[in-house]
């Protein structure tokens, strides 16, 4: 994954990030693509508000509370729901939808996606798209 930084105290924004998250999908251009499931994996990285991250707004001491946070489990499910929910002809539009889910949520103001096909060429790792999305693209 690119090592670019999302986390940054002048902008307010923390990195959120789950890690080389591997599904069975329906994916691909090819007939024989459409008949079965293959495996991908996927990484997704979010650029979130930080209210701790200026002085003028820290976070009371006891406030450690799930509901004030972008909660990466969630995060997970709607990536598990949209690679379930039918086929995709592109990884592209994998990486699209999964991009715009995490931006319904307004404290998410970057969702860098990746989305890489496992098992397509038997002498490289992967082949995929890594996209970056902003909040109001």
């Amino acid at each position: 994954m690119d090592t670019q930084r999302i986390a940054d105290a002048a902008r307010g924004l923390r990195h959120v990030f789950l890690r080389d998250m591997v599904l069975q999908a329906s994916i691909g251009v090819h007939p024989p693509e459409h008949d079965a499931t293959q495996r991908v994996r996927i990484n997704v990285d979010l650029g979130v508000e930080d209210d701790g991250a200026r002085p003028l707004s820290r976070v009371p001491i006891g406030r450690d509370e799930l509901i004030r946070v972008v909660d990466y489990e969630q995060i997970a499910n709607t990536v598990r729901a949209i690679v379930g929910s039918g086929h995709v002809r592109l990884v592209e539009t994998l990486a699209e939808r999964i991009a715009d889910a995490c931006l319904t949520d307004p404290r998410i103001h970057l969702a860098r996606i990746r989305v890489e096909k496992l098992d397509v060429f038997a002498d490289s790792a992967s082949a995929g798209v890594e996209i970056e999305r902003r909040q109001g693209n």
